[in-house]
């Protein structure tokens, strides 16, 4: 059932496949760039400095919050997130999104722990949804040409 669920979902990808390259040849900001639905994800990861490790070599794994899910955040905090005394503590949020190596979701088991860039681990439940922390995961497995994307919905945080 719950792969069947990540099939189906996987093919939602597809609208990715209009950009005039497919995602497997772009990294993983270009992927998500050209998504259209990550440009806060993207604002911050320029604003850490954190572009060029997202576009380096990985392999990396990235649970990438939409616009939607940083919009969920009290009012004010991403416009304060983004200023440059912040920038530590910015860092520390997006580094816990990002897992070292590429791991799909047929490699996902419930109650797996993951140890993210950040440095403390995330845990992940394949029951009854997916999710990564409180986060539901809401379309897995976009492969780029340096890892892979899953879609959260929700801005996870590791322990300040």
């Amino acid at each position: 059932m719950l792969r069947r669920t990540f099939i189906a979902t996987a093919f939602a990808v597809t609208a990715l496949a209009s950009t005039p390259l497919h995602a497997e040849e772009m990294d993983i900001v270009d992927t998500a760039v050209a998504a259209g639905s990550f440009n806060t994800l993207v604002s911050a990861a320029k604003a850490a400095d954190l572009v060029e490790t997202l576009k380096g070599k990985g392999p990396l794994t990235v649970f990438a919050p939409t616009d939607a899910a940083f919009a969920k955040l009290p009012a004010g905090t991403v416009a304060d997130l983004l200023k440059p005394e912040n920038k530590d503590k910015l860092v520390k949020i997006l580094t816990y999104h990002v897992v070292p190596g590429k791991v799909m979701s047929t490699d996902l088991t419930d109650g797996m722990m993951a140890k993210t860039v950040e440095g403390s681990e995330v845990t992940i439940h394949t029951e009854p949804a997916v999710m990564v922390d409180d986060a539901k995961v809401t379309q897995p497995d976009i492969s780029a040409s340096n890892g892979v994307i899953h879609v959260i919905d929700s801005v996870i945080m590791p322990k300040m």
